[in-house]
């Protein structure tokens, strides 16, 4: 290449292994990896995430600059920092005299509105412009359109069925039907943990952050949760996340999968991987991750069974490919769904986890400090009560895209939006995901020292998610009586005398009317 290029490398693209990375370092290439306010201001974002992002870039440009790559990196506090992604690379073209600007496909749809602009004003200016793709995913933009076109559904376990065949994962060697003959072993991955086995202890990457933290507060970035400056825990660079992946596969795998579900107030982590943030931002890619695990299966066969192997390959194949694959097809008309008409706003606690429910109390408080939850918190705990409380979709994209560590748009509306508050009216759910305390207490012992009693409908003490699980129904008959999954709902509830359901249907309403109080 003999044009003098400017490479943008965004803080989720931090492929150690990408193309441009591996090759020959070029003296008329330059790689620019910026911190931005247009990346801190767009939603509130709990300050671990802000942190680690801004750790994992700066130790991704100090590789880049350790295999003799021109990097040009420009820290928040920077005098000549523009703070936005566009006004930037302007700059940084007219002072240096590039010639050519090159960017790998952003994950997410704004910050793809936003480059193609920039290339086009570019290209008007007489600079060349060039995107490539990111090298991770396992499939295109537009794979799950064409893979289920002519379809009025579009079923996660077609689409994973077929990763399985296309990549020869977990596959009999025919190639065509699943290793041991069963596909998913998911009713086996529900059981509750009581402690009968023991928790390995969570590994962390402690490290120093207190110059990042100053830096933010001296430029008033507003964030949420806690961190501690002296003892950050997140994985930043892909040494550490192999180190993380080694760690899970020989003490947690073993018993992932039965446990994926299973939730405790005496845990955070449990026996998850806590690899999606290395993941999202793409130190790790899917299918080493996959492999390794498969390996760690195939070396200890006599500890690991088939079934915690596949219900982790199928959240990393199938489901995260499926949501990148449904938001691309998709956007932009997702983010603006709302199937139920809800309106109200998020309650209050959920931004300090003060709320007298003990599931809700603890899922939030665990996100405030660790900027962590797995999935069946954020879906039948926070993400349930959410959608129970009638709240307004993009209340709740905000609040999950801002608190976890993880949450990049693309992963996050989809799961939020579409499985967690059925706003896209079947898209990704084939049900809406709400539960009683009746599901709380099988999967969890919350319930066991809350302040209200699981056993209640209602009354002063009763559990709000009982009340206001059967108001849920009643309020949305019209749209969802006829669902396949969920007809039997509605025949315990006809059932009921017209007395106790209007007890029930009365809590429900002072529930919602003092949500913030509960």
């Amino acid at each position: 290449m003999n044009k003098k290029t400017l490479r943008l490398i965004l803080g989720d693209q931090l492929n150690y292994e990408h193309s441009w990375v591996t090759e020959k370092p070029n003296s008329n290439i330059t790689f620019v990896l910026m911190e931005i306010r247009q990346e801190t201001d767009y939603a509130t974002h709990h300050i671990q995430k802000v942190v680690g992002f801004f750790l994992a870039m700066r130790a991704y440009a100090q590789f880049l600059k350790s295999k003799n790559h021109k990097v040009i990196y420009l820290t928040l506090d920077n005098e000549k920092n523009e703070q936005t992604l566009s006004k930037n690379i302007k700059n940084l073209v007219e002072t240096h005299k590039f010639e050519a600007f090159e960017y790998q496909l952003p994950d997410e749809y704004r910050l793809d509105i936003q480059l193609k602009q920039l290339c086009s004003e570019l290209q008007n200016s007489g600079i060349e412009t060039l995107n490539t793709d990111t090298q991770h995913f396992l499939t295109d933009r537009m794979y799950i359109r064409k893979f289920f076109e002519g379809k009025k559904t579009y079923l996660m376990e077609s689409f994973y069925r077929k990763m399985r065949k296309e990549y020869n994962i977990l596959m009999d060697e025919s190639g065509k039907k699943p290793f041991s003959g069963k596909w998913n072993y998911d009713k086996e991955n529900r059981k509750k943990y009581k402690g009968e086995i023991p928790l390995p202890m969570v590994k962390i990457f402690p490290k120093n952050v207190e110059n990042i933290v100053e830096m933010l507060k001296t430029q008033k970035v507003k964030t949420i949760g806690t961190i501690e400056i002296d003892k950050f825990i997140w994985t930043i660079s892909r040494e550490e996340a192999l180190e993380l992946l080694e760690y899970f596969v020989n003490f947690c795998l073993p018993w992932f999968g039965t446990y994926q579900d299973a939730m405790t107030p005496n845990a955070w982590s449990l026996f998850h991987s806590r690899l999606s943030f290395a993941m999202n931002i793409k130190i790790l890619h899917p299918l080493e991750v996959v492999k390794r695990v498969i390996d760690a299966w195939e070396e200890r066969s006599e500890v690991i069974d088939l079934a915690q192997v596949e219900g982790f390959v199928r959240q990393i194949i199938g489901w995260r490919e499926y949501m990148r694959g449904i938001y691309w097809d998709k956007m932009p008309h997702f983010a603006d769904l709302n199937f139920f008409e809800h309106k109200n706003k998020l309650p209050k606690w959920y931004w300090t986890g003060n709320t007298q429910m003990n599931c809700l109390q603890h899922s939030i408080k665990q996100s405030l400090e660790y900027a962590y939850a797995h999935h069946i918190q954020r879906l039948m705990v926070t993400g349930s009560f959410a959608l129970l409380a009638q709240t307004h979709p993009s209340e709740v994209d905000a609040w999950y895209l801002g608190i976890y560590i993880d949450a990049i748009e693309w992963v996050e509306i989809t799961n939020t939006r579409g499985m967690s508050q059925f706003a896209d009216g079947g898209i990704v759910g084939t049900k809406p995901y709400v539960g009683s305390a009746n599901y709380m207490h099988k999967m969890s012992d919350y319930c066991t020292n809350c302040s209200y009693n699981r056993k209640l409908k209602y009354g002063e003490k009763a559990c709000p998610f009982n009340s206001l699980y059967w108001f849920f129904y009643e309020t949305h008959r019209e749209k969802l009586a006829k669902t396949p999954r969920i007809g039997m709902m509605y025949r315990i509830l006809d059932k009921m005398e017209s007395n106790e359901k209007n007890k029930i249907f009365e809590q429900a309403e002072k529930y919602l009317k003092n949500i913030d109080k509960l």
